[in-house]
């Protein structure tokens, strides 16, 4: 399979799933548009790695995925400097971990933003480019709290749950247009996210690292593994090929069974 002559903008790709991901898309030709926070340094280390490696162009945007207007910018600025967006890959996610009572506003707010609402503005500028080429590749990072649900984390389980509802509707608007809208929703990835809210648990749950790693991450796996990065890329890269161009409003799971108990 090649993507050599599509662009595919990812969101939240700086690091962890999301920079897995746009490296695998590279890997099959793609052009790609990166996106999240980092040191200026690490960022640009990587963009230009992603170019040097697989012989594709590549750009940073530092769209804010809590801006509407920023978003909106990012897939005009794509489409001008590449001549399409042709993948989208919803990516960007924060966590918070809190009882609700105690649950800060801003960080509900924060996180629907940037899990959720992120998504709806980001697809909304690329439909049309894709309607208008007749192909496209919408993907989403979801999660398996899409599906079920974890105590403490209100504002992420609703986001994702509703990244499953989006990825159902515009799926089915665009389902004549030659575009795909799915969502990927994997269990606990061994990320930076992952790894920062191990303390917070700790915390809210009086519990000691190892056993929030095995108790809690790892006890919702059958697997006892955690999904990596590259997994969830591959998943991503075969959503883009031809083989999947029957694959669309679906919340495809890879999270070691979680979902199946």
């Amino acid at each position: 399979m090649s993507l050599k002559s599509k662009t595919a903008v990812v969101t939240g790709s700086t690091s962890g799933i999301g920079l897995a991901i746009a490296r695998a898309l590279a890997a099959e030709g793609a052009n790609i548009v990166i996106n999240g926070f980092g040191k200026p340094d690490d960022i640009e280390r990587e963009r230009a790695g992603i170019e040097h490696e697989f012989a594709v162009r590549a750009r940073y945007s530092a769209a804010d995925m809590t801006n509407p207007p920023s978003i909106a910018a990012m897939i005009s600025d794509a489409e001008k400097e590449f001549g399409s967006v042709d993948i989208l890959v919803n990516n960007a996610g924060i966590q918070f971990v809190s009882p609700v009572e105690d649950f800060p506003v801003e960080k509900w707010d924060q996180i629907i933003a940037i899990n959720m609402s992120a998504a709806f503005h980001a697809i909304r500028a690329a439909v049309p480019g894709m309607k208008a080429r007749g192909w496209g590749r919408i993907i989403s990072t979801a999660s398996a709290h899409s599906k079920v649900a974890s105590p403490f984390k209100s504002a992420y389980v609703t986001a994702k749950h509703g990244i499953d509802g989006l990825t159902k509707t515009v799926a089915l608007e665009v389902a004549r247009h030659g575009i795909t809208v799915n969502c990927i929703s994997p269990g606990y990835v061994w990320t930076p996210l992952v790894e920062s809210q191990i303390p917070d648990t700790m915390k809210a749950r009086g519990l000691t690292r190892e056993q929030v790693i095995n108790d809690v991450l790892l006890e919702a796996q059958p697997t006892k593994e955690f999904v990596t990065p590259d997994e969830v890329a591959a998943f991503v890269v075969f959503l883009c090929s031809g083989a999947a161009k029957q694959i669309t409003g679906a919340n495809l799971s890879i999270d070691g069974g979680w979902t199946a108990e």
